[in-house]
């Protein structure tokens, strides 16, 4: 029986979303049984090298994504994430961080979303000298005619963080931030084995936060730091767990 959490007790929420909380709106997963990145042959993995060799295949991928995630919608535990945002009183702070690219989180009306891996749906130069700023980009490319910057003339990349890539400075500082004053961290359809997402139920439980996990799967760690593994469905769970239902 999944119990209700007493959120009144907590001031300084931090929630961790993976590519599992998307799978009951239609997402598969990028990771494990079925995963996107299982399909994939060494030279189509989405990491630095190969956008600078092949940034046609890059553009392939992510212009899928966005084709399927533009007809999404959000489903119960992102709904159920949305709403606890919007209800925290002025005393209480809830923060939302997600490796997700989809959009879905801000489709359910939740604001100020940290992402760590960016967004499929945000464009940037490739040039890390110019001073184009990244846009929101919906467009599906022709992989012939692919977009180039207006300012330097370089090729456009999506604005994600790829493999062998850092994760932004802004991002990576504003999760810190969260981390440092938190109270509760619960993870959500995560196997938390990605850097730096997988040190941030330690930095939680450091600071003597509750910590909590939903996921299909059991971790394999015997030396886990979370207090509690409900396991399940998210679009299940969330919802009587934050007093939704």
């Amino acid at each position: 029986m999944i119990e209700k959490l007493e959120l009144t007790k907590y001031k300084q929420i931090v929630i961790l979303t993976g590519a599992g909380i998307s799978v009951a709106s239609g997402l598969r997963p990028f990771r494990g049984p079925g995963g996107l990145w299982t399909e994939l042959a060494p030279e189509d993995i989405p990491n630095a090298t190969n956008l600078r060799k092949n940034p046609e295949t890059i553009w392939q991928i992510v212009c899928e994504l966005r084709k399927i995630s533009s007809g999404l919608k959000p489903n119960a535990a992102h709904l159920a994430i949305a709403y606890l945002q919007a209800n925290a009183s002025k005393d209480h702070k809830v923060t939302l961080i997600t490796q997700n690219m989809d959009g879905l989180h801000q489709k359910a009306g939740s604001k100020d979303v940290i992402e760590l891996h960016g967004s499929a749906f945000r464009t940037k130069c490739s040039n890390e000298n110019c001073d184009l700023a990244a846009y929101e980009d919906n467009e599906i490319y022709e992989l012939n005619h692919l977009p180039s910057c207006s300012k330097c003339g370089s090729f456009l990349r999506p604005d994600l963080v790829l493999f062998d890539e850092p994760i932004p400075g802004k991002e990576e500082w504003l999760s810190k931030r969260a981390l440092r004053d938190c109270d509760l961290f619960i993870a959500i359809g995560t196997s938390g084995t990605v850097f730096p997402a997988s040190n941030f139920v330690r930095s939680a439980k450091y600071v003597g936060a509750k910590t909590v996990l939903i996921n299909l799967e059991q971790l394999n760690s015997s030396e886990t730091a979370f207090d509690q593994e409900i396991l399940g469905k998210a679009e299940e769970i969330l919802p009587i767990l934050l007093g939704m239902e």
